[in-house]
């Protein structure tokens, strides 16, 4: 029997062993897609407990400890705070198979130097160690990330957003982590949701663009990816959970879509005038991409706030999400009219449905025109409800059997959480977990040096320059 989370844990070969105590556990990190707070990181917020840290947005957690009956009161509701660690700590013996209960003890382990296992009886334990060492000045956020052996943050960023703490950090040459922004703009396309009109003004106010029409909508969207080129951006993220059938777009459709949104707060918007509207909003920020050799990320996939009363009651982000499969055949159609229009930059799709793994790995090869020694597409990391030892492993093998395998991305953390940087540790052991296997299987020669060179690019390499990355002053 194998000892619990040891130092050669998931690593079942002599390859995986070597690979990664080697090469990857040394590899610092590039964290290219999370949702952090640049202000938390600019004023170095200091957590006052475990709950504060841990349970205060993360709807992983949330979800486990509701799905195992615990009353909302001690998830997001007015409990104390010590209450809510210990209804987590009291669920935690119930989550085996479940990553949370591996990534909780990695993350006892890396930054508390605690052994204990996470449950009621070790609860108070755990809760007195975990305050204590909070209150001290080396747990704070900043501390946080250099013991995570960091590089580069790219936090998540709405066009409207100021990038005040973004302009601060990178002034501050205390510390080292460079932290860039990342533009997120599915507020400005999403013209079915409530209170468009008032983010139009916000976004029209960063901009110095008054909002009327598709056009200026655009030179807004324009402004402000200037803006955030200045600042350091190398990449733009979308949501495209709600992504409706393909319609080759044309200029007047778009403004009557727009029109309609704009009198009717986004209510009378018709599922035909939303295909019109985003793939004409999504062609353009393509081309302004491409212009500016910005990654574009695209994230697939979901049905968002599936319970509609907890929606009402909680709000977005709390849990209520599942998985709901996109057509590829619709992104693939998008990608080519991207193609024959404003331009194809450099993008990464993630679909939160698994069966469509396959789908994604054949696609992406039916753009890869780039020539200049990357891919075009790549498929990126199992997200989500896939970022699990099963999902991870089945995610890697078949983008391996489709496409390059040594040029994938890597991992990123997906979090709001400043201690989640262990799921890079946890994604780099399954990567040379997997790749041991097919070394001791005979399908890939133990050739030391290949090897580790393809595990620093898929750990950290790859990623750099794919993104065009520059870590270092």
């Amino acid at each position: 029997m194998k000892p619990f989370l040891d130092a050669n844990f998931l690593l079942n070969t002599e390859v995986s062993r070597e690979l990664f105590h080697n090469y990857a556990e040394k590899l610092p990190i590039i964290d290219y897609h999370c949702h952090v707070s640049p202000k938390d990181i600019a004023e170095d917020k200091q957590y006052s407990n475990i709950t504060e840290l841990w349970l205060g947005g993360d709807h992983y957690k949330w979800r486990a400890v509701r799905s195992a009956g615990v009353p909302e009161k001690y998830i997001t509701g007015d409990a104390s705070d010590y209450d809510k660690f210990k209804a987590y700590a009291s669920v935690m013996p119930s989550l085996i198979g479940n990553p949370l209960y591996h990534w909780t003890h990695l993350e006892l382990q890396r930054y508390f130097g605690c052994d204990l296992i996470l449950s009621e009886k070790t609860c108070d334990e755990i809760w007195r160690l975990t305050s204590e060492m909070l209150a001290s000045p080396e747990m704070s956020v900043r501390n946080l990330i250099r013991r995570s052996n960091v590089d580069l943050i790219c936090t998540t960023d709405d066009p409207a957003d100021t990038l005040e703490y973004h302009a601060a950090l990178a002034a501050d040459k205390s510390f080292a982590t460079k932290v860039l922004p990342a533009f997120r703009p599915d507020k400005a396309f999403n013209i079915n949701k409530a209170g468009l009109r008032a983010y139009y003004d916000r976004l029209s106010a960063a901009a110095g663009v008054k909002i009327t029409d598709v056009a200026s909508l655009k030179e807004a969207l324009s402004r402000r990816i200037d803006f955030f080129d200045s600042m350091g951006c190398r990449t733009a993220d979308h949501g495209l959970d709600e992504y409706p059938t393909f319609v080759r777009p044309n200029p007047h459709a778009s403004d009557e879509a727009l029109g309609v949104a704009l009198a009717s707060d986004g209510a009378d918007v018709t599922p035909e005038q939303m295909s019109e509207f985003k793939t004409d909003i999504l062609t353009f920020l393509a081309g302004k991409y491409t212009e500016h050799g910005w990654v574009m990320q695209i994230h697939c996939g979901v049905w968002r706030n599936a319970n509609a009363k907890m929606f009402a009651s909680l709000g977005p982000d709390t849990g209520f999400d599942t998985i709901a499969g996109n057509s590829i055949t619709t992104f693939a159609r998008l990608f080519d009219w991207m193609e024959q229009s404003a331009g194809l930059p450099r993008t990464v799709v993630y679909s939160i449905d698994p069966s469509e793994n396959a789908a994604i790995g054949a696609m992406l090869g039916c753009f890869q025109t780039s020539g200049d020694g990357m891919p075009r597409m790549m498929q990126g990391s199992a997200w989500w409800f896939n970022d699990t030892l099963d999902g991870m492993t089945a995610q890697m093998k078949q983008l391996a059997n489709l496409s390059v395998f040594g040029k994938f991305l890597g991992m990123l953390t997906d979090s709001r959480s400043f201690t989640s940087y262990p799921r890079h540790e946890y994604f780099r052991r399954i990567l040379c977990r997997v790749i041991g296997e097919w070394v001791e299987d005979g399908l890939y020669p133990a050739d030391a040096e290949a090897l580790a060179q393809l595990v620093c690019d898929v750990c950290y390499n790859n990623t750099k320059n794919y993104f065009g990355f520059k870590v270092v002053d």
